[in-house]
């Protein structure tokens, strides 16, 4: 367990010139995705992802190594902390408490409910953690904020891959199919937009499903989305008291500096949503730093692609597929089951 920290610690340690050819690299390659995915469509994220194992080889590379550990690592953490300058308690007061309260609910219940699947499947508690989380809040953005407060190991970060590529396909089948499904259901833009907003995994994938019924629709789905990563400040403190003394374990194996409670990105994360709801933010800024938080994650996410390849991620099996694909069903069934309810009394 020590050895892949050992060799991540290093990495973060060089000096910036040492870290510049991989940092370089996952950029280009980040670039390359987000011109794949304007072009021809589909997620950005898992263009970014596949490009990164494509290149797998160069993660054990003496030169491109440093960056590749910086970019997986620090660069993530930079960009899940720019995610809080797209909320405003506004955002979140105007839901009302009854909108709020589902969302609540079925984050919590989603988040219990994959971290007791995945305990009968077989597997980890700190597995279980990161795909409900991933799923209830906003996938590949959640995924990647959990699992990096949660024990970091070799295979830690292969089961982050795993998650990641699931969650964005998924998201992806639900803004196709979720719209439908509303259609079906004649639900008015207020209550479509709660479903949409209330269980597709990314924040793209809800505004392309909210947008292709109408405006409005999309405009409260994306308000409701928003409020779930709200959440997921609270969920990585709660994470990172839960895993403390597992990951003080593993950095004692790994000669690592200890990592703090509530680490750095994440006070960033709230001090910009609380700058943000006091109107200091202006709408140019906002829409920049949302830029470079998006550039930040696709970065990081052609890093982790680059630490591992589809060879380690089968050997994880069928089970984070049942786990993933269940805590989607799950969280979709409540939501919706929790509307129509609503919807007849």
């Amino acid at each position: 367990m020590g050895a892949p920290n050992a060799v991540a610690s290093a990495g973060m340690l060089a000096p910036a010139w040492l870290r510049l050819p991989g940092f370089a690299l996952a950029c280009v390659l980040a670039l390359a995705a987000t011109f794949v995915s304007s072009m021809h469509g589909g997620p950005q994220m898992l263009y970014a992802l596949l490009m990164g194992v494509a290149f797998h080889y160069l993660s054990k590379d003496a030169q491109t190594r440093p960056g590749i550990e910086f970019c997986s690592r620090s660069v993530l953490r930079l960009g899940v902390g720019l995610l809080g300058a797209r909320i405003t308690a506004g955002q979140i007061a105007g839901l009302g408490w009854t909108t709020a309260a589902i969302v609540v609910l079925a984050v919590v219940s989603t988040l219990l409910f994959g971290y007791g699947l995945a305990r009968r499947l077989g597997m980890t508690r700190a597995q279980g953690v990161l795909s409900g989380g991933a799923v209830a809040i906003c996938g590949a953005s959640a995924a990647l904020a959990i699992s990096a407060v949660l024990p970091r190991d070799k295979e830690s970060e292969r089961f982050t891959l795993m998650v990641v590529v699931t969650v964005t396909v998924l998201s992806t089948i639900a803004m196709v199919l979720y719209p439908l499904i509303t259609q079906l259901l004649r639900l008015p833009p207020e209550l479509a937009g709660l479903f949409l907003g209330g269980t597709i995994h990314d924040v793209a994938q809800v505004a392309g499903a909210g947008y292709m019924l109408n405006h409005q629709t999309g405009d409260y789905a994306v308000i409701v989305k928003l409020f779930r990563v709200s959440m997921l400040a609270v969920v990585v403190v709660v994470v990172s008291a839960m895993f403390r003394s597992q990951r003080r374990v593993a950095e004692k194996a790994a000669a690592a500096l200890p990592q703090k409670l509530v680490p750095w990105f994440l006070w960033l994360f709230i001090a910009l949503v609380a700058l943000n709801s006091a109107g200091g933010v202006p709408a140019p800024v906002q829409d920049g730093l949302n830029w470079v938080s998006r550039a930040c994650l696709v970065v990081a996410i052609v890093a982790l692609g680059m630490k591992t390849s589809f060879v380690e991620l089968k050997s994880f099996g069928w089970r984070p597929l049942v786990l993933l694909l269940s805590e989607t069903v799950w969280m979709a069934t409540l939501v919706l089951v929790l509307i129509l309810t609503g919807v007849r009394a």
